[in-house]
């Protein structure tokens, strides 16, 4: 991931939450980086909580969490910082893609279309919790207050399903093209035994919580405005 940093055209800095690993282990390429902050935690508190915890250091104005293991396109920030600003929307997301061992990748097309959306409109394209998520939540770059009002669910997996509520606060758009690569690997958290015994039980959740935020949003909207 921070390979992939380095390659972009526009300026950046990174907080690194250490979900309970001694500041000992971290590489020294990231340590030596001016750019790179680290929240150390003194013991393992699960990926929602680091994130949450990481996302109040955050001092930049726009936000975009991202996992070690993976890696941006080099043109990840810039090609939607410029349709952020061209647009003047909260959001902007793209496509992703999985990277497999063997250095193929596979194009995944997320179910909602390329284009501007309403606030709202993403969460729409999941209808059931069983369904494929409508966006790929890693590939959201969203201004930091966004990202703090609609911040991870406390799940112990899942929870950035939970993340893709900032699209329910905002506009934003979706660009057809590739701005992020997930590793495919033994070791990623998707592929330990035990995993698929609590998705469902955290997709209702991230599913539920969409679509309530949704509502009382649009209550309150019908509310104010008659």
């Amino acid at each position: 991931m921070h390979a992939s940093l380095t390659r972009q055209s526009v300026p950046w800095e990174a907080v690194i939450a250490l979900d309970g690993a001694s500041p000992d282990r971290l590489p020294a390429p990231l340590a030596a980086d001016p750019r790179v902050r680290t929240l150390a935690l003194p013991r393992p508190v699960g990926a929602a909580c680091a994130r949450n915890l990481a996302l109040t250091q955050v001092r930049t104005p726009y936000v975009n969490w991202a996992d070690d293991d993976d890696e941006f396109t080099d043109d990840a920030m810039s090609v939607r910082l410029n349709a952020m600003e061209s647009a003047k929307v909260g959001w902007c997301a793209g496509w992703s893609e999985d990277q497999h061992p063997d250095g193929s990748s596979t194009l995944w097309r997320c179910p909602t279309p390329p284009g501007r959306h309403e606030a709202g409109d993403v969460w729409t394209y999941w209808k059931s919790p069983a369904d494929t998520i409508p966006i790929g939540p890693t590939t959201i770059l969203a201004r930091t207050d966004l990202v703090r009002a609609a911040p991870m669910g406390g799940l112990v997996q899942g929870e950035d399903y939970c993340a893709i509520g900032v699209t329910n606060l905002a506009p934003g758009v979706l660009l057809p093209v590739p701005v992020y690569r997930y590793r495919k690997h033994p070791g990623q958290m998707t592929a330990q035994p035990g995993y698929e015994q609590v998705e469902s039980a955290a997709r209702e959740h991230a599913w539920q919580y969409g679509r309530s935020l949704l509502s009382v949003l649009r209550n309150h909207e019908h509310l104010v405005h008659g």
